[in-house]
């Protein structure tokens, strides 16, 4: 009897928990669109910063959308666009680089997909700080624009390094577009069941040497690549109930 009561005691209260569960994570928030602005920071040959040209940053803005799996796991597609920026002369140290003195722009128009894990599952909570991370897949649309115009040949002999691998890239056509893998960290924090805000870097793996126009006359051992720097907004819509038991009503 006494084992009776305890099971029928232990079935009520799981079944008023699972009530009040129900209650908190019914009608979560199924999907989340975003937009957020920054700044996009070239890496590559034609900077002296290993983090990157800090002093060529170019706007960047994206756009994207997906949705919430489950309280940890998430999945969303993202729209970027922009330009990227790098310019040796920027840099007085060391001589060689005012003297080489190349420079590019590209713009960037970038899709890619990936898969998002919120460390902390807070995919649903409300005044939380909410870090994840992430990475997937995706392609970048470029149209590169490289110059040389104010190489100094007499600093650079023609026999140099510098200047047979100048000639070999000019015979190299900067490409038009390539895969990416871009990995994501990032924090959210909403305000409310709907709106948030969010601050993320997303840096790409590019598989090129070329991202600015000059490998051989540079460093070609030196791959390059980018990322960026976005302030988002965030809105989550949709509802689902996340858990499989009945409500119960008092």
């Amino acid at each position: 009897m006494n084992y009776c009561k305890h099971s029928t005691g232990l079935l009520l209260l799981l079944v008023i928990g699972c009530g009040v569960k129900a209650q908190i994570f019914n009608n979560v928030p199924k999907w989340q669109f975003g937009v957020g602005g920054g700044v996009f920071v070239y890496q590559g040959d034609l900077t002296e910063e290993k983090a990157g040209s800090y002093k060529t940053l170019r706007p960047a803005i994206q756009i994207f959308g997906g949705k919430l799996v489950s309280a940890g796991f998430g999945w969303r597609l993202n729209v970027a666009l922009g330009s990227l920026e790098g310019d040796d002369a920027k840099y007085a140290e060391p001589e060689y680089r005012r003297q080489r003195a190349f420079n590019f722009n590209t713009p960037i128009t970038e899709i890619s997909g990936m898969m998002e894990w919120n460390i902390l599952n807070r995919n649903y909570a409300n005044r939380k700080l909410a870090p994840y991370i992430g990475a997937g897949v995706g392609y970048t649309f470029l149209k590169i624009e490289r110059d040389w115009s104010r190489f100094n040949n007499e600093y650079f002999l023609a026999n140099s390094t510098t200047a047979i691998g100048l000639n070999e890239d000019l015979q190299h056509d900067p490409p038009r577009g390539k895969f990416i893998i871009p990995l994501v960290v990032g924090v959210r924090y909403f305000i409310s069941d709907k709106v948030g805000i969010g601050l993320e870097t997303n840096y790409r793996r590019i598989s090129t040497d070329y991202l600015d126009g000059f490998s051989e006359a540079a460093n070609p051992k030196k791959g390059d690549g980018y990322y960026s720097h976005t302030l988002n907004v965030i809105l989550r819509f949709g509802k689902v109930n996340t858990l499989d038991c009945p409500v119960v009503k008092y």
